[in-house]
């Protein structure tokens, strides 16, 4: 793309390139248990247990609002998410995994991972680290808590 190597394009280009291969080999993964990649990170957010407000599920999944209600509906209808109102403001709804979605997290987690460990990608900390501080510096009001490559938080 560029005539000097470690061009900023090298850096899009690659980025962009993993994301999009990665992407298409989880939602192969992912089909079996008919998920798509975007239900996936929304899974994989709501894990924690903590249940979080829709607007940051709405983030973190990359999806607009509008998408993002359509999808989370999905996923109560299956039985895997529910919403409730949050406790400290009742303007705002947090979404939680229901005890059937986090045994099915459990259980894909336990797919995609393996997997990738087939592929020979483990969940490097330190490539992990070093994308989460590119995007760190790129949205410095991004929240510190990160997911790994599988889409798990720590």
């Amino acid at each position: 793309m560029s005539d000097v190597p470690g061009a900023p394009a090298d850096l899009l280009r690659s980025l962009t390139r993993a994301e999009r291969l990665l992407s298409r080999r989880l939602g192969a993964v992912l089909a079996d248990d008919e998920l798509t990649t975007e239900a996936w990170r929304v899974l994989c957010l709501l894990a924690d247990g903590q249940g979080h407000p829709m607007s940051e599920v709405s983030a973190e999944a990359s999806l607009p609002p509008g998408t993002l209600t359509k999808l989370v509906d999905q996923l109560v209808d299956r039985n895997l998410v529910f919403r409730r109102i949050d406790p400290l403001d009742r303007r705002r709804i947090r979404a939680y995994l229901t005890a059937r979605g986090r045994r099915e997290h459990a259980r894909v987690d336990e797919r995609v991972r393996a997997n990738l460990a087939d592929l020979g990608v483990p969940a490097d900390p330190a490539l992990i680290g070093q994308l989460d501080d590119l995007i760190d510096r790129l949205d410095p009001t991004r929240p510190r808590d990160h997911a790994d490559a599988t889409g798990s938080r720590h």
